[in-house]
């Protein structure tokens, strides 16, 4: 399991302060780039992806307010914190107005000036942790997410089965201006294609034969929040050209009815299939492909993202455990080894379904692998299991312990320490016996 730091480019070219201020952020676990001219910097800012940049604003060839300009044409440019003199202040204010983050004045105190290179790297609205994973992947995916939160694009989320599109449409409806409003999730495979039409749409009283009454459809009850339609490539083609009409003109009729009824919600869907594949199949709509393409997100299986195996793992153990009358204390290396070596087919939904039932059968204080793969414990009783040494597991777990003290602070050294109970020098003697070092 790997810890990602965050990336810091730090343009300066004095070789004391960019010393001192390269060794202090490598001690706080972050990864630095030092340039001691501008055009280098520039060079690099254009070819590596970097969470925050630290910059002079008075360099030898460049000044700062030329490197700004120029990554600012980078796409999604990362954060400027400038570093100034008391002569350049008017510079850095106009800087700011012109985007960029912060600056401070030198002298500074380094740990205000750690302060504000922190807030930059924890946007607001976001936590630490990530609250889909902490994966690179994945929390790339949830700051995009979040982006489109804040839009009323039309959005298609793709991935396997088990991936968590459903998590995913939940947590945009989430951070939306729709929030307060319903939350409607429709799975298009699970309802008989006789019904989709009503269910989706509603009907009138006397529409066709056993509507009795008035029934207000997903669409309707859906309001000013967010349509979701899982499965959409199982869409019958004539209630997709309904979807299109209701996408295009924003209304729709209920089924037996004449009123044009006003719909002000979002819609996103989601899908496992190839719809452009199905739209060369005659089997979808390649103008409702386009509609409802306007944003796509695509979803990282659990084999691309193996660092959020087990944090998903301590979610759901604490979850079923607080349901279950257990005497279960938590899950042992072994079960997390076995676990980050598993080829998860059915992703994230499969690892759920697992902790469950191990969560719920196991006999030990421990969770062990034979609880989560009772068939491979069984596949394997004739030919041996291969296991690693006591000491092998033992520096995984105290890796993995580390790596989640690491992660719950953002990375900060000291936090981490406290939080561990151990001082400072022995937590980073640790991590670089372990391979976690500064340098990541």
């Amino acid at each position: 399991m790997s810890h990602e730091p965050p990336v810091i480019g730090l343009v300066e070219d004095d070789p004391i302060m960019g010393e001192s201020l390269a060794q202090r952020l490598g001690l706080e676990g972050m990864r630095v780039h030092w340039w001691r001219t501008g055009c280098a910097a520039v060079a690099d800012i254009r070819k590596i992806r970097f969470e925050a940049i630290v910059c002079d604003i008075r360099l030898p060839d460049l000044d700062g307010e030329a490197v700004f300009r120029e990554a600012a044409h980078v796409p999604r440019t990362p954060p400027f914190l400038f570093v100034t003199g008391h002569g350049d202040i008017d510079q850095a204010v106009r800087l700011m107005r012109s985007g960029a983050a912060d600056y401070v004045t030198k002298p500074f105190e380094m740990e205000d000036f750690l302060a504000r290179l922190t807030d930059l790297l924890m946007p607001h609205g976001t936590t630490e942790g990530g609250t889909l994973g902490v994966s690179p992947a994945i929390r790339q995916v949830e700051a995009l997410l979040c982006r489109m939160a804040r839009l009323s694009s039309n959005l298609l989320i793709t991935g396997e089965t088990g991936t968590g599109k459903d998590v995913a449409a939940r947590f945009i409806h989430a951070q939306s201006r729709h929030a307060t409003a319903p939350f409607i999730a429709v799975n298009c495979a699970a309802i008989p294609a006789d019904l989709m039409e009503s269910e989706l749409f509603g009907h009138e009283r006397g529409a066709f034969t056993g509507a009795a009454q008035r029934h207000l459809g997903y669409v309707e009850r859906a309001g000013d929040g967010t349509l979701f339609l899982d499965e959409i490539g199982e869409l019958r083609p004539e209630l997709q050209a309904k979807l299109l009409r209701l996408i295009e003109s924003k209304t729709f009729q209920r089924v037996g009815g004449e009123r044009e009824i006003a719909f002000g919600g979002r819609i996103v869907t989601a899908t496992n299939a190839d719809l452009a594949l199905r739209v060369v199949e005659r089997q979808f709509r390649e103008d409702l492909l386009y509609r409802i393409n306007a944003v796509s997100i695509r979803l990282p299986s659990l084999r691309e993202r193996p660092d959020d195996i087990p944090w998903l793992m301590e979610r759901f153990f604490t979850e079923y455990s607080a349901d279950t009358e257990t005497n279960l204390k938590g899950i042992s290396a072994l079960a997390e080894e076995a676990a980050m070596q598993h080829p998860w087919p059915g992703n994230v939904r499969e690892l759920r379904n697992r902790m469950e039932r191990a969560v719920a059968l196991a006999l030990g204080p421990w969770l062990m692998p034979g609880d989560l793969f009772p068939e491979i414990v069984r596949e394997g009783a004739d030919a041996g299991l291969r296991i690693g040494s006591l000491e092998s597991a033992r520096q995984e777990a105290e890796k993995r312990h580390i790596l989640r003290a690491l992660f719950a602070t953002a990375g900060e050294l000291s936090a981490a320490a406290r939080l561990l109970g151990v001082g400072r020098t022995t937590l980073w003697e640790k991590m670089r016996r372990l391979g976690l070092g500064s340098d990541g």
